[in-house]
């Protein structure tokens, strides 16, 4: 009796998470740019969003707007973002850039794919007029 009552709830358990992957429920990947812009405008208050660069792991990206920098990156299930006013402090990492933010809680962002000169374009295209 008891396996029957322990596979039955573990087959809904998996129908559920199933359905939920179906739906594309918590799905937060920033692979579009349209999206991050979309992200960038929701998430900050009064950001008008511009040029992108995508981490190619969809995980992280940057955006301009405003005079300043959108830094967005996955956090679980969401996407949270803060605004940095450039310069930028970036460190060459194995797999791409790392974007200092300064915030202890937000943390660092590696954008995967991304070189520097990537982020100094993104920058210059700020101040261009």
């Amino acid at each position: 009796m008891s396996w029957t009552i322990l596979a039955g709830s573990l087959a809904a358990v998996l129908a559920l998470a199933g359905f939920a992957r179906w739906l594309r429920l918590g799905e937060s990947r920033i692979d579009d740019p349209d999206r991050a812009r979309e992200h960038a405008e929701a998430l900050l208050a009064g950001f008008e969003a511009g040029r992108v660069l995508l981490s190619e792991d969809g995980r992280a990206a940057l955006v301009a707007g405003n005079g300043t920098i959108a830094v967005l990156k996955r956090h679980g299930a969401r996407v949270a973002a803060r605004r940095l006013v450039p310069p930028l402090r970036i460190r060459e990492a194995v797999e791409g850039i790392t974007v200092e933010t300064g915030e202890r809680w937000f943390g660092p962002v590696t954008l995967t794919g991304v070189i520097a000169d990537d982020v100094r374009g993104l920058e210059a295209s700020l101040t261009l007029v």
